[in-house]
């Protein structure tokens, strides 16, 4: 049997003390969303009189359900585009050894380096030329571009981990390179393509700047943006703040709960990828 050492007592204590720093803010979180705008006291100490009215006065002033809507389809999209291309990008780039393979990779690998603000005006001007602006369209069309590179250097670094005699055997039975990709790589790809997803999916959620610049003048807005209507120059009611957060995280915690085992699975084969 396993003696109860110091060093466990040690360990359990340093767990628990991670676990209150990690809780801490979201207990303010929370305890703020369900305090009355009236209750000034400190934002540590408990709420004595919880009210669930500032989740509908958040709701109705931000317009957050048509925010949501658009975040989720944008969010949605976006990453089913980005996943799809890289992947497919990903495959001949890992899998061909020819010198134009190796300047393609590193040409797409220019999006890793290259910051995107440098082509702010020039994305901008083309947005407008295209009647986009405005539209949650053109937020796709940004994340499909912006994320592809990244997305991509993930898929070759794991690709060029696999063996190759599935492929080979599946080629040798008479498969083309769409088949031989489609029933051999594309399920094998699983691990990296989960921890794609949740990577670009938090990215385009949380983006702020592209659709206050692509989406300003337009009736259309994302979650971020709303959020940021709460705040003014001179006042901020930080109760409507908190209530309105809390609802905008709970799509992403959704997702996370009924996904958690394929998530977490998919950060481990992808890492040991």
């Amino acid at each position: 049997m396993n003696r109860y050492r110091r060093r466990t007592l040690v360990l359990e204590l340093v767990m628990v003390a991670v676990a209150a720093v990690i809780g801490f803010p979201v207990y303010v979180l929370i305890n703020l969303a369900v305090r009355a705008p009236s209750d000034t006291g400190s934002p540590i100490r408990p709420t004595t009189s919880p009210t669930l009215s500032n989740f509908t006065d958040a709701w109705q002033q931000a317009g957050l359900g048509g925010a949501l809507i658009n975040s989720t389809l944008v969010t949605a999209v976006s990453v089913a585009v980005v996943l799809a291309v890289s992947s497919l990008a990903a495959y001949p780039l890992a899998r061909i050894t020819a010198a134009w393979s190796k300047g393609t990779f590193l040409l797409v690998m220019l999006g890793l380096v290259l910051p995107f603000q440098l082509a702010a005006l020039p994305l901008y001007q083309t947005m407008r030329d295209l009647g986009l602006l405005g539209s949650i369209w053109a937020l796709v069309l940004f994340y499909a571009g912006l994320q592809v590179p990244f997305t991509t250097f993930l898929y070759v670094g794991f690709l060029r981990s696999l063996p190759h005699e599935f492929e080979d055997a599946a080629a040798i039975d008479g498969c083309t390179p769409v088949q031989v990709f489609r029933y051999v790589v594309l399920p094998m790809l699983k691990p990296v393509t989960v921890t794609a997803l949740v990577l670009n999916a938090v990215a385009v959620w949380n983006d702020f700047f592209t659709p206050l610049l692509y989406l300003s003048g337009g009736t259309q807005q994302t979650v971020p943006v709303a959020l940021a209507g709460f705040f003014g120059q001179y006042v901020s009611d930080w109760n409507l703040v908190f209530a309105a957060l809390l609802i905008s995280i709970i799509p992403v915690l959704a997702v996370y709960f009924a996904l958690q085992r394929s998530i977490i699975n998919g950060f481990a084969g992808g890492l040991k990828g």
